[in-house]
């Protein structure tokens, strides 16, 4: 094939997603550009659910693609809305990354001895549920802004730490100011957090048939299964929901939590399947804490 052009967007994180896929394709013998796309998100001040939610992060890109401006596409998993757009789909989910949320703190200062009234950093809507239902008597601070620029805002806006990704830092080589991962049992995650989406055009044999071969088939199974989550119960950047898939053989587990905004109230549970049926092991689940009174939290937070 002719050089296939990857298009994403121009974060430093974004780019260093990127170039990881590239080199993936490279290594198959294919010749790859890195195109970037501005999106509405990255031009856009305000919180994630003031500026179109998920949406805002890769409308242009999925533009792009279905104008034939770029031929493949790589994206946060997290970041990509459980319903794509007409025509396009996800060619592969490759190699997953740390999918737990870590807190980083101001010189001396750890999670788990932060004293009442610590000011912790955060753009989730998500983090900031958890937070004030596990640890209420700290402060979230609502914030913006690429991983750099979250990690300065720890001294220009006083703030005893933020919480973000373990996944984002790794990839831009910041993996030893992780000092205080999160139990992911306790602080779930984000659907798809730590994976990325290679998104392709549906009539596109010849690049589904390169992507496809970056999947990894457990990531996949992860993967879809918290989406299917997370579809179920119609999430958007609006709304408290986390949930985190694992594998223990051939079973797959699923673990999710739904919050009241403030942390007040939660639905929580948790669910086994096999490893060959993720969709149907994340609406099941999704299913049961609606009834559970998941639907009643998730109306009050639209």
């Amino acid at each position: 094939m002719s050089v296939l052009r990857l298009g994403t967007r121009g974060s430093d994180l974004a780019l260093a997603q990127a170039e990881y896929v590239a080199q993936q394709i490279r290594g198959l013998g294919h010749d790859v550009e890195i195109v970037r796309v501005k999106t509405t998100g990255d031009v856009t001040p305000g919180p994630l659910s003031e500026v179109g939610g998920k949406s805002a992060w890769i409308k242009e890109i999925e533009d792009a693609l279905l104008d034939g401006g770029v031929d493949l596409a790589v994206h946060s998993a997290k970041d990509m809305p459980t319903d794509l757009a007409d025509g396009l789909t996800v060619g592969a989910w490759p190699q997953r990354e740390d999918p737990r949320d870590v807190f980083i703190g101001a010189p001396g200062r750890r999670f788990a001895s932060l004293p009442p009234g610590s000011r912790v950093g955060t753009g989730s809507t998500r983090r900031i549920a958890l937070l004030r239902a596990l640890r209420p008597e700290l402060e979230p601070v609502p914030i913006r802004g690429n991983v750099p620029t979250r990690l300065e805002k720890i001294e220009s806006m006083e703030l005893h730490g933020v919480i973000l990704a373990s996944a984002g830092l790794i990839r831009l080589g910041l993996e030893d100011r992780i000092l205080d991962p999160l139990d992911p049992d306790r602080y779930i995650p984000a659907a798809g957090q730590g994976a990325l989406g290679i998104e392709v055009r549906i009539d596109d044999d010849d690049v589904q048939r390169i992507v496809g071969q970056l999947e990894n088939p457990d990531v996949a199974a992860q993967v879809r299964a918290e989406r299917a989550f997370l579809h179920e119960l119609g999430g958007d950047c609006h709304t408290a929901i986390a949930v985190h898939a694992s594998i223990h053989g051939v079973r797959l587990r699923l673990r999710a939590v739904v919050f009241a905004p403030d942390g007040s109230e939660r639905v929580e549970g948790s669910g086994e399947g096999a490893l060959t049926s993720p969709e149907m092991l994340g609406v099941t689940l999704g299913r049961e804490l609606l009834q559970r009174g998941a639907r009643r939290l998730l109306e009050a937070a639209g």
